[in-house]
């Protein structure tokens, strides 16, 4: 018996208890979020930004198997919010699925409608097709549905959803809850939000992603704000088979969801800390070359130098400096002794077969170790 079959569907119960603390904490981090990004200034968010919703919009296809180009997914997003970096090349079908995600996280405060859904429908099919499926395109679904996972062949049912001559009465209790109930915290109702969606899987395909879009615009809405810093999807995505497998174990349970909520919250957490971190790296960042902005630095040194700052894999050789810097071993060579006798490179302390530096750390008097 799945959940929506139980006679006080759709009356959701929970442990508030248990999920209260793991709430606090996530409001605590999107507020240190959003301040951090605050202090960094406009066009460094305005690049986050840019990378946040192209990550989501990949990420969010990934999990149902659909691969998108990345290119043209942060061109069609910059294109969209006037970033002037996007290319002249158009693809209709991701051009769709950006509208619809930007949508969402851009007018969260106006209501989620019906006509809103079937809207967002069309722009995920613009040629009323999956693959070689013709799927009926916004419009609730007129037929029996199942949420697989798998390679075609090995699939695994997670879920075989509710009869489709009741998907119009249940969906407008969830939309009349939606955009009515206010005593739950916006948080909290996201997660509620994308479980109810998927459950009722009111369209022949893209539940899912639209069920994520939900909860980016609930999150969206608890934030008051439409600038993402974070990707709940590129989160979910790194922890498909948890996703997945927790869906299917409410699907199957009762109507307690708090094993759920608690869940959404954890994969929540993980995604905002991401973003934390990726603040972190990008006012080091800010601050070191604040901290250097009288002294003369060479083209090739400012590149190698953003590497570093960035995350460098590996350790820095000046081999490595000579072919990221496309110029000759004793040019690298030269640059980096001049690096050295600044105080802004040290050499690595560990032997081998070839010397490896690291940028010095202002604050600590240590070097920082790449690799």
């Amino acid at each position: 018996m799945y959940i929506y079959e139980l006679k006080n569907w759709p009356h959701f119960l929970w442990d508030q208890k248990s999920i209260v603390k793991n709430l606090v904490q996530i409001r605590h981090q999107q507020g240190r979020l959003q301040g951090g990004m605050e202090s960094i200034g406009f066009s460094l968010q305005e690049k986050t930004i840019l990378t946040t919703l192209t990550q989501d919009v990949v990420k969010s296809s990934e999990i149902e198997g659909e691969i998108l180009d990345q290119t043209l997914v942060r061109s069609s997003v910059a294109r969209h919010l006037g970033i002037d970096i996007a290319a002249d090349t158009v693809d209709r079908n991701i051009d769709g699925v950006v509208e619809m995600m930007l949508d969402a996280t851009q007018k969260f405060d106006q209501p989620l409608t019906k006509e809103r859904l079937f809207n967002w429908h069309t722009l995920l099919f613009p040629v009323r097709r999956n693959g070689f499926s013709k799927i009926r395109v916004g419009a609730w679904r007129t037929g029996p549905v199942q949420v697989v996972s798998g390679q075609m062949g090995k699939e695994t049912v997670h879920l075989e959803a509710p009869p489709a001559e009741i998907v119009d009465h249940e969906m407008e209790l969830f939309l009349n809850w939606l955009n009515n109930e206010m005593t739950i915290d916006p948080v909290l109702k996201a997660a509620i939000a994308h479980l109810w969606f998927v459950t009722i899987h009111p369209f022949d395909d893209g539940n899912g992603r639209i069920g994520r879009a939900v909860a980016d615009l609930m999150l969206a809405r608890s934030e008051k704000s439409s600038r993402r810093f974070y990707s709940l999807s590129a989160q979910i995505q790194k922890e498909r088979k948890h996703y997945y497998d927790i869906l299917e174990r409410t699907q199957k349970g009762g109507l307690d969801i708090t094993s759920w909520i608690e869940w959404f919250f954890g994969c929540l957490e993980r995604a905002i800390e991401e973003a934390l971190f990726s603040l972190e790296t990008i006012v080091h960042k800010v601050q070191f070359w604040e901290a250097r902005a009288d002294i003369p630095f060479n083209e090739r040194q400012r590149k190698i130098i953003n590497r570093l700052l960035d995350g460098f894999e590996g350790k820095l050789t000046s081999s490595k400096w000579a072919k990221i810097a496309k110029c000759s071993q004793d040019t690298a060579y030269r640059d980096i002794l001049d690096m050295i006798n600044r105080g802004i490179l040290i050499k690595n302390l560990e032997g081998g077969r070839s010397t490896s530096y690291s940028l010095v750390d202002p604050k600590s008097h240590r070097y920082t170790a790449h690799g």
